[in-house]
């Protein structure tokens, strides 16, 4: 059980495979704040071959790490791209990061460049050149370079993971990472070039630099990127200015969308989302508010994603979908999905770990398949709970609750009453106006699970801690 889609040429660069041989006059990037910047694909790749030269005269070598300290912006991605385009590796960081954070991190990854955007806070940091927004504005001034000639296993850049549950991970992914997205266009996008894709999210978390860069350049299509301050109106005005065809988000935004009174327009074919499991309410609210479909993903930074729906895989409410076409997937032992190491799209490995060499990766999140191939998700193996010596998943539990007319929200974690008994709690943001009570909600579950799964204590909360990327932090969930 081997990936048996097209295998990577021996000679990959991320960069140059997003933007070589595209129509040059052809619009690749749109990027808005107050204004829109359109970015031709000619223009933009000699920018990035500029900068790319201007990074090796400064310093920058091959394999070297430079570090990412910039808000959500153009230059993020041109910095992005010009570091892997000479080789270099790129490591894309979230603005949101502490002082104290970025200088654990930096020191950890070893980086010997930084560059920074003249607002976040820097750290004082030895033996680290930091590249200033005037260094990043001469970098575009050099005569334009050439593609490094890397291989499709040298390193292409570096992400490191939220850890919401401990440390960390500097996640490195080669040049074929953007082979092993291929499985995607069919099988999650449903692409052409004539598409404009949106994506609502920053250029620091994989699902951004993935669906908003790296797919529509690789395809020839146009990117829509905004870098203002968000709202939840300002998406539907970007889909009828730049005449959008594919939305890509989390189920969070989707949700507050929908509650704004969303309309998509004419031009909008589908939304594409990842990040965390779909509720049902909100795939219903969107197709029957926009009359478009909504296709989830199932991923993680070690592979992005690899299990989805899309035109033509039908959605099943409840499942992300079915394995790429190519991709080898299979479930563990003790429950986990894994895939198999031959695919394109796996990281090389941990940063300061060994190189990934074992037959299957497995993944943390558990799940079954049924008999048509569809993947039925039980939530992370270490976030599945214990309840009375039974193993219950809190995704099961939560859209059950999410069924529920008066809940807006709802997270569920196991909850330790003393040393030796937990329970399952579950923490509810409920509809406003709503007068919903834990006994009703109560009876509403007991009617839809085992009795083992239902909640045992209920908690009303104002809203529920999620991560800056949107997905629910379920051990942050706390009583009020």
């Amino acid at each position: 059980m081997t990936f048996t889609g097209a295998k990577p040429p021996e000679r990959l660069n991320l960069a140059r495979y997003c933007l070589a041989e595209k129509p040059a006059e052809k619009t690749a990037l749109i990027v808005e704040d107050a204004t829109a910047e359109r970015w031709s694909y000619g223009a933009l790749e000699d920018t990035v071959l500029r900068m790319a030269e201007g990074l090796r005269r400064r310093g920058v070598e091959p394999g070297m790490r430079m570090f990412i300290r910039m808000g959500n912006s153009l230059d993020y991605a041109l910095v992005f791209l010009s570091a892997n385009a000479m080789g270099a590796i790129p490591i894309a960081a979230s603005p949101m990061l502490t002082q104290r954070e970025v200088a654990s991190l930096v020191t950890f990854s070893g980086a010997r460049f930084l560059a920074w955007d003249g607002v976040l806070a820097l750290p004082d940091i030895d033996d680290v050149s930091v590249l200033s927004p005037q260094d990043i504005a001469t970098l575009k001034t050099c005569f334009a370079g050439t593609y490094a000639d890397t291989t499709a296993d040298d390193p292409g850049y570096m992400i490191f993971t939220s850890g919401t549950s401990g440390t960390p991970k500097g996640v490195l992914h080669a040049q074929r990472a953007i082979w092993g997205r291929r499985p995607m266009y069919e099988g999650w996008y449903g692409i052409s070039p004539s598409d404009v894709i949106l994506h609502t999210g920053a250029f620091n978390w994989t699902y951004t630099l993935g669906t908003g860069l790296f797919d529509p350049f690789a395809n020839g299509c146009t990117s829509v990127v905004y870098t203002g301050a968000k709202d939840d109106a300002v998406w539907a005005t970007l889909i009828a200015r730049h005449g959008v065809t594919i939305m890509a988000s989390v189920p969070g935004i989707f949700r507050h969308l929908l509650r704004a009174g969303f309309r998509p327009g004419d031009t909008l074919r589908h939304g594409l989302t990842a990040g965390e499991a779909l509720a049902r309410p909100i795939l219903d609210g969107w197709r029957e508010q926009t009359g478009t479909e909504l296709y989830e993903a199932l991923g993680m930074s070690e592979i992005s994603t690899y299990i989805s729906s899309s035109p033509s895989v039908p959605v099943r409410p409840g499942s992300p979908g079915k394995p790429q076409k190519g991709r080898s997937v299979k479930i563990l032992e003790d429950g986990e999905i894994a895939v198999h190491r031959t695919d394109p799209g796996l990281f090389l490995g941990y940063w300061g770990d060994e190189r990934f060499a074992g037959e299957w990766f497995a993944t943390g999140d558990t799940a079954e398949i049924d008999t048509d191939g569809y993947v039925w998700c039980h939530g992370r193996i270490d976030d599945m709970m214990n309840a009375g010596g039974f193993r219950v998943s809190p995704l099961e539990v939560e859209k059950v609750l999410l069924q529920h007319a008066e809940i807006a929200d709802a997270g569920v974690r196991e909850w330790h009453v003393s040393e030796t008994a937990s329970i399952i709690a579950a923490f509810l943001v409920p509809q406003a106006g709503s007068c919903v009570n834990e006994e009703n909600v109560l009876a509403f579950v007991r009617e839809r699970l085992a009795a083992y799964k239902c909640p045992k204590q209920i908690w009303f909360v104002p809203a529920l801690p999620r991560t800056a990327n949107g997905k629910l932090n379920r051990k942050a969930l706390e009583r009020p």
